[in-house]
């Protein structure tokens, strides 16, 4: 099997999380979804005990309110372009952090950026093709205007 379809959970970008109600049976088939978003609604269905009326119109609804906001593809590692993969770990000088953040939107290779507490303000997950380009990056990410330290690993293996 190459491909593994994914799905995307965030709270819609007009609406706070505690205004999107999800009850059990929401839960349940977001959890099914996010292990196999092609999982056939009959299937969804059977697993959740409910009829593939219900299972549709509560997908459309998850949709429709901005709930489920995609859905991905995720490649064995081994066939992704970016072969080399990392996670950078970041402190922000003073008030900077918006700054930061959207420099690091607009680059490519910044494939997610998350804010974190702690020692490190920042969190990005980058990929480039090659060991070079990856040092290219580390230094052009390095030099941003905001960003005080950094501390990158790469990542050697994934286990799910």
């Amino acid at each position: 099997m190459l491909a593994k379809s994914s799905i995307q959970i965030t709270a819609p970008r007009n609406m706070s999380r505690s205004s999107t109600s999800l009850d059990e049976t929401d839960l349940k088939l977001i959890a099914l979804l996010r292990r196999d978003a092609r999982t056939p609604v009959v299937a969804l269905a059977r697993a959740l005990g409910v009829t593939r009326a219900t299972v549709q119109n509560r997908i459309a609804r998850l949709e429709r309110e901005g709930t489920i906001v995609g859905y991905t593809v995720q490649l064995r590692p081994d066939v992704e372009r970016h072969a080399i993969r990392a996670v950078m770990s970041i402190a922000v000088e003073g008030n900077r952090a918006a700054e930061v953040r959207h420099a690091l939107t607009g680059h490519p290779n910044v494939v997610a950026l998350h804010t974190t507490n702690g020692r490190w303000d920042l969190i990005a997950e980058l990929r480039t093709d090659s060991l070079q380009a990856f040092d290219q990056v580390l230094n052009t990410v390095r030099l941003l205007d905001g960003i005080s330290t950094t501390e990158t690993s790469l990542l050697l293996g994934t286990y799910k």
